[in-house]
């Protein structure tokens, strides 16, 4: 049976016309384009027509190139505000090409650290339920993506963990000891930086929740946000703006990377 072809949405046309009229004022062709931006012609045809739906990394991209001054920017808010896309691909594949990643956990470790008993264990919390097979494709899709760890050239990375993420049995004593000995190791790397914000400390900028800067390859710092109900990116400068002045915080207030692993030391021969 022949596959009908998905019928563009009326945001995604408005969008590919607005960024169309705009590059067209400059008297600039698509070509043009392309030469100022990371991405193919056939790519900027395909967002013109609306086609597709643009990821946050092209829309700063030429939102930037066209000199729009963030209006492509509001008008892809506007483009996700109707039916937000499932992101996490999208967000897997950013992170692979990543030069730099700040991540603040508030809730379980980021998919970066987990061992793989302890991914299981916070797969099988998941409801609804996923079946043995779900779970396993899951795991071994998110150690996979642990390549970045180790990836030349590095990238750097920061962790500030919440003690409460820490201090969770998720899995049972041994799986949580074998991740709180797997969290020493990562905090060994050159390019890694761990550290651990205490239950103890009176103000904390983390407040909101948990969040992930990411410096893309052409040095775009997008953030990123899981709840419970799916991801979505805040390309927006003033929002990211706003990100890394409280991610900057939120490693003031934190233990200090040598102080950090001391604390997790502590936890794992029971001095907490």
């Amino acid at each position: 049976m022949t596959q009908r072809k998905k019928k563009p949405s009326p945001a995604a046309r408005v969008f590919g016309a607005q960024s169309r009229m705009m590059r067209e004022r400059l008297g600039w062709t698509m070509k043009d384009l392309e030469k100022r931006v990371p991405y193919t012609e056939s790519m900027i045809a395909k967002v013109e027509r609306g086609e597709r739906v643009p990821k946050p990394p092209y829309v700063v991209a030429v939102d930037e190139a066209l000199a729009a001054q963030g209006l492509l920017l509001e008008a892809a808010k506007l483009l996700w505000e109707d039916g937000p896309p499932e992101w996490t691909q999208e967000y897997r594949e950013l992170q692979a090409q990543a030069l730099s990643l700040y991540v603040y956990c508030t809730h379980i470790l980021h998919g970066l650290l987990q061992t793989d008993d302890y991914a299981r264990a916070v797969l099988r919390s998941l409801r609804p339920s996923l079946d043995e097979e779900e779970i396993e494709t899951a795991v071994q899709t998110r150690l996979e993506t642990q390549q970045l760890l180790h990836r030349k050239p590095a990238p750097r990375l920061a962790f500030v963990l919440e003690e409460a993420v820490l201090r969770k049995v998720i899995g049972g004593a041994e799986v949580w000891k074998e991740q709180l000995r797997h969290l020493l190791k990562c905090a060994e790397l050159h390019n890694l930086q761990l550290q651990v914000m205490p239950d103890s400390r009176e103000t904390n900028a983390g407040v909101a929740g948990p969040f992930v800067l990411l410096e893309t390859p052409v040095h775009q710092t997008i953030g990123y946000v899981e709840g419970q109900q799916g991801s979505y990116f805040l390309p927006d400068p003033e929002d990211v703006s706003v990100l890394s002045h409280c991610y900057g915080t939120i490693q003031s207030q934190a233990l200090d990377p040598e102080a950090s692993v001391d604390f997790i030391k502590r936890l794992l021969v029971g001095d907490q």
